[in-house]
């Protein structure tokens, strides 16, 4: 069976039953736990994968991956995902919640590239700029590239606005290659 097609049905219902609860947005939280747990614990998966672990402990370990302290529905879908033998596509689950929780709430994510670290003033103003532009939510990540030397780039959706002091400088030397 294709791994996109479970993790996606499982993740409708689970977007279906949060919503029905009033708790989407925890399960949301919760399903990026779990999400960067798979991405910062690499075992994780190796572990939730082994047969030979009982699913108590699967369970355990899905909790732990979560934070400790899920909701009710988020340990339920764990036992369902369990129970089916379907713990193996877990992690595509979480991601499929996400990008399905993501395009119900109009959730854009944005990140923003500077040469040193901006204020929070100025990091708003960029935020408001690109909720104006998207008629959305902005998730906004800032990372700091002394590499860039000046200027930022700002990405979201799939647009690019790179105003980097980098960029511009690769810009002038091919114009004077030619």
């Amino acid at each position: 069976m294709n791994i996109g097609v479970i993790s996606v049905r499982y993740a409708r219902a689970l977007l279906k039953g949060s919503c029905d609860a009033k708790i989407e947005g925890k399960v949301y939280a919760e399903m990026q736990s779990l999400a960067s747990s798979y991405i910062d614990v690499p075992q994780l998966r190796h572990t939730i994968d082994n047969p030979m672990i009982s699913k108590a402990a699967k369970e355990n370990l899905l909790v732990a991956a979560v934070g400790g302290n899920p909701c009710e529905l988020t340990k339920a879908f764990f036992r369902l995902v369990l129970r089916e033998d379907r713990e193996s596509v877990i992690q595509f689950m979480a991601n499929s919640y996400i990008t399905l929780y993501r395009k119900e709430k109009n959730i854009i994510r944005g990140k923003l590239t500077t040469a040193a670290a901006v204020s929070s003033a100025t990091e708003l103003k960029l935020r408001q700029m690109v909720e104006d532009k998207t008629n959305g939510t902005v998730e906004f990540e800032t990372e700091v590239n002394p590499d860039i030397i000046g200027g930022f780039i700002l990405e979201y959706d799939t647009y690019r606005m790179d105003a980097s002091v980098k960029s511009k400088l690769k810009s002038i030397l091919s114009q004077l290659k030619m």
